[in-house]
């Protein structure tokens, strides 16, 4: 039955990476895929098992437990998504976002690489790292006419947030995964991967500012000529980010899981986009200001209906479908065969159990198979500690080395839809500069852990 299981999961996967070819949402093969493991597993009455992490042994379950079990880590994860989707909504409602067009006052091509590049990567530690490339290209469009051009900034602003969302606990889906499944903290995870997402970020744009698309000055009349939709636009915005950014030091105070912290910030946020919406409620309709959508009587109502429940979907799937290898132990008897097969590349920390080369494997990896089913299956084949640095290393190659191919990172996927960008002129012009930001950006953290953090 195990084959049977190994060829669902393998058809699922593989259904889900070609999802443009089969024009197929990925989420059907993904819920598919979960139904079909789960149902063979209860037909079949297969063993499951839970992974004892400080024995570091399989302990016999039943299936119901096992699944509720799962179906609690995954839905803290989908809770404290659909929040964070919701205050970004919100802050778009009273178009926030064009707060940060006012920061773009030069027309020197290469200073405004610098600029949306930095933009790209702090906005993505807050918002992630899909969000921040929809603002930043939609700003872009407006900046720069040239298509052409357009297309260059749009490669490095693609490889800036991906850079930037790695760092960060609420920066990208899988990082926010390690981060909730208590793979990772906060604060040691910005300690160990700041730095390198930094250099993973600077060096591609240090390259690119000497190619001639960066040289010279952009041909427009106004950098924004558009009047703000909302006079509490820049107020939302930064009440917005605050609310999201407080959620790791509620989570450090309280020891609460993050969906809590997130559900106060969403509850604050709506609070006070009530307060400022210019709407008149009545039982029966709504006198609605400029920004309200028909048929929603809030803001908040408003921002719900747009939030992308297809992609909450899709890691519903393959969360619990990955779930399913891991409560058959295959995962748990992979990684040992893995550690036992592969030479250790790492320090004396309980992290040789994983090699370097098998972490940059899966960055790498990143690029062409979907990075949330890989690093969920890590999460579930390794019985290292919270913090240990293979973690925080899975965290950055994971989270940047999607940059490499246009169809690696969700980023690089909207991106591609918003500018129409080729795969191969991708291929061709970025995906080398994504190459040496990221490898720069993994040989600085393995001198950091090794040489200074274990000093």
């Amino acid at each position: 039955m195990e084959t049977i299981i190994i060829i669902v999961f393998v058809i699922g996967y593989l259904a889900i990476t070609m999802e443009h070819n089969l024009k197929i949402d990925k989420l059907i093969p993904a819920l598919a895929m979960m139904a079909i493991l789960w149902a063979v597993i209860a037909l079949a009455h297969m063993d499951v098992f839970e992974v004892n992490t400080m024995l570091k042994e399989l302990e016999p379950t039943h299936i119901d437990e096992i699944l509720l079990h799962h179906l609690g880590k995954t839905a803290e994860i989908l809770v404290f998504l659909l929040g964070a989707m919701t205050i970004v909504e919100i802050i778009d409602y009273f178009d926030g976002f064009a707060t940060i067009k006012g920061y773009i006052k030069t027309k020197s091509k290469r200073r405004l690489l610098w600029l949306f590049s930095i933009l790209a990567f702090v906005l993505s530690a807050i918002i992630d790292n899909l969000t921040a490339t929809i603002v930043l290209i939609t700003i872009l469009q407006k900046v720069i006419k040239e298509r052409e051009t357009r297309l260059w900034f749009a490669g490095l602003i693609i490889i800036a947030a991906n850079a930037g969302g790695a760092w960060s606990p609420i920066g990208d889906v899988t990082t926010t995964m390690l981060w909730i499944g208590n793979k990772v903290t906060a604060p040691v995870l910005i300690e160990h991967v700041l730095i390198p997402s930094v250099v993973c970020m600077v060096v591609p744009v240090l390259f690119a500012s000497r190619y001639k698309a960066f040289s010279g000055v952009i041909e427009t009349e106004e950098v924004d000529n558009d009047a703000p939709k909302s006079k509490f636009g820049s107020t939302m915005l930064y009440l917005g980010l605050g609310a999201i950014v407080f959620v790791p030091f509620f989570k450090t105070i309280t020891h609460l899981p993050p969906y809590v912290g997130m559900m106060l910030s969403l509850a604050v946020v709506a609070t006070f986009a009530e307060i400022y919406s210019s709407s008149k409620f009545s039982i029966s309709s709504v006198d609605d200001g400029d920004n309200d959508t028909v048929g929603h009587h809030s803001p908040v109502h408003a921002s719900l209906s747009k939030i992308e429940l297809p992609s909450i979907l899709f890691f519903l799937g393959i969360l619990m479908a990955v779930a399913a290898l891991e409560s058959l132990g295959m995962l748990f008897h992979f990684a040992g065969n893995l550690e036992s097969s592969l030479p250790m590349l790492g320090t004396e920390s309980p992290g040789e159990l994983v090699s370097d080369l098998v972490v940059l494997i899966l960055g790498i990896g990143s690029a062409v198979i979907d990075n949330v089913p890989l690093v969920a299956a890590s999460m579930g084949m390794f019985s290292v500690p919270v913090d240990d640095p293979v973690w925080h290393f899975i965290a950055y190659s994971a989270g940047t080395g999607g940059s490499m191919l246009i169809i690696g990172s969700a980023a690089g996927v909207v991106a591609m839809g918003m500018e129409k960008i080729d795969f191969f002129w991708y291929l061709k012009k970025i995906a080398w500069l994504a190459f040496i930001g990221f490898i720069s950006g993994a040989a600085v953290f393995v001198l950091i852990r090794n040489f200074i953090l274990d000093a």
